[in-house]
């Protein structure tokens, strides 16, 4: 029976099956976003731990902001004669919208990323106030 289990192919499917259970979601479908907001500015910040910063992408759009993180990863599995046996490759994508209650001017945003912390400052816009005339 012991080698039933140790040939392939049952050898293959026992060890992906086990792989799958020791992350079956490497890649979270979603991220914790958290949004403050100061006197002077709003601050976003997005916990993203293991991922690099060539993964992350922002955009912008009237009072929206959108992280987007990529993974893509590929794994080869060979025997001992360096034939490829499996080739896996998984993308995953996941995204957050974060809406804002003013338009936002793209070249004042600034953002940076450090040990898994995303953190995004956009200046509030300050308006013009207007004088209410008396009516006599």
């Amino acid at each position: 029976m012991n080698h039933f289990f140790n040939e392939r192919p049952v050898k293959g499917f026992l060890q992906s099956i086990d792989e799958f259970f020791k992350s079956p979601f490497p890649f979270h479908a979603t991220f914790h976003v958290d949004v403050r907001e100061t006197t002077e500015e709003h601050i976003i910040t997005a916990e993203l731990p293991g991922v690099k910063r060539e993964q992350i992408q922002l955009d912008i759009l009237d009072n929206y902001v959108t992280i987007s993180v990529q993974s893509n990863e590929m794994f080869t599995e060979e025997d001992e004669h360096q034939k490829i046996m499996r080739r896996r490759q998984t993308m995953q994508k996941s995204s957050r919208t974060i809406p804002l209650p003013q338009p936002i001017i793209e070249n004042k945003v600034k953002a940076s990323y450090q040990n898994g912390l995303l953190k995004i400052r956009i200046p509030k816009q300050k308006g013009k106030h207007i004088k209410i005339d008396e009516i006599e």
